[in-house]
C-alpha cells in the first residue's frame, strides 16, 4: 500500500525526518515542530514511524489525523539498528531501517483519553509522595524539640491543631515537659 516509510526522531526543538522510498533515503532533514506539523498536513499518506518517547503519542495522533499510517517503535530496537554515532540524522535513519525489519513489534500508542488519565494518576501519586514527605519532615523537626507525634493519639493532624490553638512557638511549647504527645493535653505549659 505505502512504499514510503518515514523515520522520525523527536526532540524538543528539532524533529529529524528521514524519508525512505523502496529502501533508499530520499531525504533526511531537520524541521521545527511547526514545520513538521505543516509537512504532515501537506504530505501524501505514508507510513510514519516514531521512536517511542515522551512526545511520540502526540505526534502519532497528529499523523493519524492527517491520514498517515503512524506507528511507534521501541527505542531499544532503534539503538540496536543504529550503525554510526548517535546523532539526530542517524537516529531518524535507524527508525526507518528498524521499521522495515521482518517481524517488528510496534508499540501501541495511547489515545488522548488514556494520556489524560495517566497524567491524573501521575499527579495524584506525586501529591501523595509529597504529602508523606512533608509529614515526615514535620515529625522529625518536632522531634528536635522533643515533641513526639503519637499515631494512637490522633497523629500529626491533632498535634498541629492543638499547637495552632496555643499560638506558642515550638520552643515555648517544648519547654513544658520532657515529652509532649499529641493526645496528652495535660503536658502543655
Amino acid at each position: 500500500m505505502h512504499n514510503i516509510i518515514t523515520g522520525v526522531d523527536l526532540a524538543k526543538e528539532e524533529i529529524q525526518v528521514c524519508v525512505c522510498n523502496r529502501n533508499k533515503v530520499q531525504s533526511n532533514q531537520a524541521m521545527t515542530p511547526t514545520e513538521f506539523a505543516s509537512w504532515l498536513a501537506s504530505s501524501k499518506p505514508m507510513i510514519i514511524v516514531f521512536e517511542a518517547c515522551s512526545t511520540s503519542n502526540y505526534w502519532k495522533q497528529k499523523a493519524l489525523e492527517f491520514g498517515h499510517d503512524a506507528r511507534l517503535i521501541s527505542a531499544k530496537l532503534v539503538a540496536s539498528v543504529r550503525q554510526n554515532q548517535k546523532t539526530d540524522k542517524n537516529d531518524a535513519l535507524a527508525v526507518a531501517q528498524a521499521a522495515q525489519l521482518t517481524d517488528v513489534s510496534f508499540i501501541n500508542g495511547k489515545s488522548k483519553e488514556q494520556q489524560e488519565l495517566q497524567t491524573l494518576v501521575r499527579l495524584r501519586e506525586q501529591a501523595v509522595k509529597h504529602k508523606v514527605a512533608v509529614q515526615q519532615q514535620i515529625k522529625y523537626l518536632l522531634l528536635e524539640f522533643n515533641i513526639r507525634v503519637s499515631p494512637s493519639q490522633g497523629g500529626l493532624a491533632v498535634l498541629l491543631k492543638r499547637f495552632w490553638k496555643t499560638r506558642k512557638t515550638v520552643f515555648q511549647w517544648s519547654l513544658g515537659k520532657p515529652s509532649i504527645q499529641a493526645g496528652n493535653t495535660s503536658n502543655r505549659a
